[in-house]
């Protein structure tokens, strides 16, 4: 989506109300339901509902506008944000020691890792949430569809996860227009019901809050788990700033979102004040209890049309994500299938696609209902924003070089919110909490696996490698046979012979007139300038290294920027060019220190690993493949 930043910041604010604030602007569908539920406001004690409110608005308020609007979103590398890019910035400082670094580095990456987990759970309980106002339907029309919820809500992520393939560009560009109808109808809805109870307005006092939190004791820890779900999705704000830049989301969110929001949960809030024992029944929905009977049927196919929208987002989100966990070296080359061959941006990963939509499915047919999923809801974000504050800290004081005091003031107000959330979520542990838990540790124990294994493997291709003087001197002495063509031999390092050119040499006995040493780096920033694309050394007549520079952000065009960096030195017959690749056959009996389960997960990483010239989209009739054995 890049090309959004070319656009009108008004029509980047529109945008960006389905492909950011979606997840979001969908919690009136659950967030102060699961809350009241849990605080069961008594008649009479107005505080009840006043508190939970009250909490809601100071969590948007706190984390939205002040946290990620006032200085997160602040934090980016080149534009870009993301936990990715907020550790790339960490890591420009190069101040602490390598095991300071290695822990935050890792630290961060885990919280990257429960963003996977938040991207199961989000489609799931967002369609589930919508799709239960057929149960009010049911009550006042007794259709029975409040009997298919379940299977309906499957059919419904069935079916976004398939058109997945065709990309979102045609469909996304609907997104921005059904949010703004979203937004206004919560808006009309709150305003609505607010006549019912217009005391709800003192909800916006910080006091209701803390009192109900002072009451309550040990319980009150479990709601601040459930007030988390109000601010779901503020993470994708910060991941796609590069995408609209900080502005258009400040319109969005200051003009549109956080008056409809606030509008919605305080007629909510009103409507259960105005009659609190009607609010206690099983089959009460504090949301589509807003709606006339007349607009319920609208009402409820608008809501699944938003909670589709908020799932596509999350789902774009998780491929962005791995992308840029693929090309910083985290996890090994998965198929990228490029969705808009005019912008480089919209991808579609099959792999990642199918385990989303596996996931999703599970959870549907596993917990039935919104309130179930709720449990398992919030503890991957409250450990994400966590996270994400307790770097931001690291990089205002160490890149910045803010004043410690400057840097802490800010982090330690977002961490009351944030300490409260983790420990509500981590209470309803063993009611599905686990879930996002266990989800983030196994990506994060891949990751590390890869990230150790490709160390142990980048050492021992090392241990067979000669100099490229080698090869120059015996071109000088005319000892190896030139053959036409250009050959192109693919090196994870920018130095030596890679092993594919020695094992090619050995068997054939020959070399093409023109050979290039190939390197693909992936560096830590979003993008790198054109100027910097390319770097091409002159071993000997027609005997090159080139070594090409991406940013983790950048879908790379090797083949392009290859004939480019050759042209520089003479004329490129395209069609003459051979890639080499060697394909390692890894053993797990080598001396990399390794628990031996841990080479086994290595070896089958590896093996469902695209090859380089796969993944970098070369053109598959100019590929030989070299198989090379290599122990680990």
């Amino acid at each position: 989506m890049s090309e959004h930043k070319n656009s009108n910041s008004w029509t980047l604010a529109l945008v960006a109300l389905g492909v950011v604030f979606g997840d979001i602007g969908t919690s009136p569908l659950y967030a102060l339901r699961e809350s009241l539920n849990h605080a069961k406001p008594h008649a009479g004690v107005p505080l009840d509902v006043l508190g939970p409110l009250s909490l809601m608005f100071w969590s948007l308020i706190v984390m939205v506008c002040f946290k990620y609007l006032g200085f997160i979103t602040r934090a980016t590398n080149q534009g870009e944000g993301g936990m990715f890019a907020l550790l790339t910035l960490f890591r420009s400082a190069k101040k602490f020691t390598p095991q300071t670094t290695a822990g935050v580095v890792l630290g961060g990456i885990f919280g990257a890792c429960l963003l996977y987990g938040d991207g199961m759970i989000t489609p799931a309980i967002s369609v589930l949430s919508a799709v239960e106002g057929l149960a009010l339907l049911d009550a006042q029309l007794g259709t029975g569809l409040a009997n298919y919820v379940v299977p309906i809500s499957a059919a419904i992520i069935f079916g976004l996860f398939l058109v997945q393939k065709n990309g979102t560009a045609r469909i996304g560009v609907a997104f921005g227009p059904i949010m703004v109808l979203w937004f206004i109808t919560l808006a009309i809805l709150g305003v609505i019901n607010i006549s019912a109870y217009p005391g709800v307005f003192s909800a916006l006092l910080p006091h209701h809050g803390v009192n109900f939190l002072l009451h309550h004791g040990h319980e009150s820890f479990v709601l601040m788990g459930l007030v988390l779900l109000a601010v779901t999705g503020c993470e994708a704000m910060y991941a796609d700033i590069g995408h609209f830049g900080r502005p258009p989301l400040v319109r969005s969110w200051f003009v549109i979102v956080l008056p409809a929001l606030m509008l919605n949960y305080l007629g909510q809030g009103a409507l259960v004040l105005s009659d609190v024992n009607a609010s206690l029944k099983p089959d009460y929905h504090h949301f589509f209890s807003l709606v006339p009977k007349p607009a319920l049927i609208p009402v409820i196919l608008l809501a699944t049309a938003a909670t589709i929208i908020a799932s596509q987002a999350m789902i774009t989100g998780v491929y962005s994500l791995t992308q840029q966990a693929v090309q910083l070296g985290y996890l090994p080359r998965l198929k990228i299938i490029h969705t808009n061959p005019d912008v480089r941006g919209q991808i579609y990963m099959p792999q990642v696609n199918f385990l989303l939509m596996f996931a999703c499915l599970a959870l549907v047919f596993n917990f039935k209902s919104s309130t179930n999923l709720a449990a398992a809801y919030g503890l991957s974000v409250a450990l994400d924003m966590t996270f994400t504050s307790i770097l931001f800290f690291l990089v205002a004081s160490h890149v910045w070089k803010w004043p410690v005091w400057k840097a802490a003031l800010p982090v330690c107000i977002f961490l009351v919110f944030e300490l409260g959330y983790v420990s509500g979520s981590l209470l309803k542990f063993f009611a599905g909490a686990w879930f996002p838990l266990v989800v983030g540790l196994c990506m994060w124990i891949i990751m590390k696996t890869w990230m150790d294994g490709r160390g142990i493997l980048y050492q021992a291709m090392l241990r067979g490698r000669l100099p490229v003087s080698f090869l120059v001197d015996e071109i000088k002495k005319d000892r190896i046979i030139r053959v036409p063509g250009t050959a192109v031999f693919m090196s994870a390092s920018a130095e030596g012979l890679p092993l594919a050119l020695l094992h090619h040499l050995k068997h054939n006995k020959a070399l093409h007139k023109q050979v290039v040493l190939l390197t693909v780096r992936f560096e830590e920033k979003p993008h790198v300038a054109d100027a910097e694309r390319f770097e091409i050394e002159e071993f000997h007549d027609d005997f090159f290294r080139v070594v090409l520079r991406y940013g983790f952000s950048e879908s790379p065009n090797v083949f392009e920027d290859l004939c480019d960096a050759l042209e520089t030195k003479g004329k490129v017959k395209r069609n003459a060019i051979t890639f080499y690749q060697s394909r390692e056959v890894l053993l797990t009996n080598g001396p990399g220190k390794m628990a031996e389960w841990r080479k086994k997960l290595f070896v089958l990483l590896s093996r469902i690993s695209r090859p380089a010239t796969g993944y970098f989209d070369l053109p598959p009739r100019q590929v030989i493949e070299l198989g090379i054995q290599l122990e680990v």
